[in-house]
């Protein structure tokens, strides 16, 4: 790689041990990646430290923090001292909610293992955001920006709604980009991967949040790892709609990017969301593909009976909480039943605002932050069946928890929550 002065400087160690370790990390990842240079990135969304006590034992470090992400997060052979953070940085979901690990069976010395790793982290300047959606709590880069991001549905997000640009990173290149300031410029960055590859025309209403799922969930099981264009959504999509729609496209297929035509920032006209080539292949999506992309997320359900109804994945907006509230005000979650509803820190300070915690908690539900039940592999004890409105989480939760799951409305799902009956529908 050819490296610009202050780069080379970091990689000789006139900046001090952790930078070179970053460095030295960032040279062989750019190399194995085919890269020629960095670009400077000034947004870093990652997982630093380590809250795992698993890790912990498995490098031997003890409750020495620099010495655990020198190893686990630099991938170093030896331990440095880690410097601040030198570009905003902020950090993703975690696998805990720290207000109520007895829902979480959480193990003894864990929670206070993660604590520590978050005072830890937060030491080195990182925002503690702990959200699978950064872009609803202010972090929101320019269209354009350089920005080091993982959490699949966070980049689909940055790079086809945003327009800024990253590729989906890890762990080692977020951490070793927060202390550079540096990512290579390969994949998303380059002007020349941000066309389109596949034509979807959209040939029925694409209204609801279920309906950007269901599509999503469809295109990206067509697509895989391409980026899909999509013509013919009429009215401009909500941030709920987009954060729904690119969530379900990274969790079928391995969507980073995607165009809707009209209305993201690279797809004024079909022609510039292609860059002037023809597609790789066209499709359409229309009444009878939503209906099979609902069969398909439907497909492991069996039992009627609802243990469990899991929301927000990606994390809730206050207006999707403020929806919730007015559907289970007044009522009761059934007692064979339960409903833990997802959100960032932030916005759970606003609904105590609104006094929606209230109205959750009256009905018997359960606000919850930082986490989710992929992240935290928890649900509610004995549970078997769960539904929930997120495409993404109907994908993940019967391959990671081993339990049935049902797709729908939120109207469905809190329905479901209340009766302990699944009686959802295709619309």
């Amino acid at each position: 790689m050819k490296l610009s002065s202050d780069e080379q400087a970091m990689l000789d160690g006139e900046d001090g041990s952790g930078r070179q370790k970053a460095m030295e990390l960032l040279v062989r990842y750019g190399e194995a990646l085919g890269a020629e240079k960095f670009v400077d990135t000034d947004n870093v969304t990652g997982t630093m430290g380590s809250s795992s006590t698993f890790i912990r034992d498995y490098f031997d470090t003890g409750d020495d923090r620099d010495k655990l992400f020198s190893y686990f997060d630099l991938d170093s052979d030896e331990a440095v001292e880690i410097p601040k953070a030198r570009t905003f940085a902020c950090h993703l979901q975690t696998r805990f909610e720290p207000q109520r690990p007895d829902l979480h069976d959480t193990p003894a010395g864990a929670l206070e293992f993660h604590q520590d790793n978050q005072e830890y982290t937060a030491g080195l300047g990182v925002k503690m955001l702990n959200t699978c959606t950064p872009y609803v709590v202010g972090n929101t880069p320019a269209q354009g920006e350089h920005c080091a991001w993982m959490e699949s549905s966070a980049v689909v997000y940055c790079n086809s709604v945003l327009g800024a640009r990253t590729n989906t990173e890890g762990r080692e290149s977020t951490s070793a980009a927060m202390l550079t300031g540096k990512i290579p410029d390969w994949g998303f960055h380059r002007d020349e991967y941000r066309f389109g590859s596949h034509h979807v025309k959209v040939e029925t209403p694409i209204e609801s949040v279920m309906d950007w799922g269901m599509m999503g969930y469809y295109v990206g099981k067509m697509v895989q790892e391409n980026i899909p264009v999509i013509e013919g959504i009429s009215a401009a999509p909500e941030l709920i709609h987009h954060k729904h729609f690119g969530a379900a496209a990274a969790s079928s297929g391995g969507v980073e990017m995607y165009h809707v035509v009209g209305h993201t920032p690279e797809a004024d006209s079909l022609e510039q969301a292609l860059g002037s080539r023809k597609s790789a292949e066209n499709f359409v999506y229309g009444i009878n593909e939503m209906r099979e992309a609902y069969d398909e997320l439907n497909a492991q359900g069996n039992s009627d009976d609802i243990d469990y109804v899991m929301l927000g994945c990606p994390h809730y907006t206050l207006e999707q909480i403020a929806v919730v509230c007015r559907l289970i005000e007044g009522k009761k979650v059934h007692e064979n039943s339960n409903l833990w509803i997802f959100t960032s820190r932030a916005v759970r300070n606003e609904a105590i605002k609104h006094d929606f915690h209230k109205i959750i908690a009256k009905a018997g539900a359960v606000l919850m932050t930082d986490t989710c039940s992929a992240m935290a592999s928890a649900t509610p004890a004995g549970t078997k069946v769960a539904a929930t409105d997120s495409a993404k989480q109907t994908y993940y939760l019967p391959s990671m928890l081993g339990v049935e799951a049902w797709f729908g409305s939120t109207k469905d799902c809190v329905d479901a929550a209340l009766t302990s009956k699944w009686r959802g529908v295709c619309p």
